[in-house]
């Protein structure tokens, strides 16, 4: 569906629109959500013309099943407080919305000073919840994917590129 190149220069882009968003910042927190979205936060922070620092925040709705159970689950917090700082949330696809909805809501309760979303895909067509990333690397079709971090059953996560899962 999206190739290696595509990605790495789309990439190249959000992260520049992210840099200058956050300009002048002493320095942004950046949140990723594992464990999806890991391939796509090394490369982005690698572009990050910013201070920065890294944290995790892994979450579970879906397991090993190809629909979100809508249960949100949090099965390791950041480490570090956000208070008073910039953060950036990364998020590997923005699908129900209920996960994101779920960190979005976790973190703003912690009063960082401005809180910003990044996400590599977006399948709007599936979403439950009315939330939006600022930031969107593509917008896709209602398709089960994998690569670039994305899982099936914790496999497909090392190809350097974004397919669809087909099933035989």
């Amino acid at each position: 569906m999206i190739s290696a190149k595509s990605i790495a220069a789309r990439v190249e882009s959000l992260a520049q629109e992210i840099s200058d968003h956050f300009k002048g910042t002493d320095k942004l927190i950046v949140v990723g959500l594992l464990r999806g979205s890991f391939v796509f936060i090394a490369d982005i922070v690698r572009e990050l013309d910013l201070p920065v620092e890294v944290d995790f925040l892994e979450t579970s709705s879906y397991g090993d099943d190809m629909e979100s159970s809508r249960e949100v689950r949090i099965l390791k917090d950041i480490r570090g407080e956000i208070e008073a700082r910039d953060v950036l949330v990364v998020e590997d696809i923005v699908d129900t919305g209920h996960t994101l909805n779920h960190v979005i809501h976790l973190l703003q309760s912690r009063n960082p000073k401005r809180l910003e979303v990044c996400a590599l895909l977006d399948k709007p067509s599936r979403r439950e919840v009315d939330i939006k990333a600022k930031w969107v690397g593509f917008e896709i079709p209602d398709e089960f994917v994998v690569g670039y971090g994305i899982d099936y059953a914790q496999l497909n996560r090392n190809l350097d590129h974004i397919g669809k899962v087909r099933f035989l």
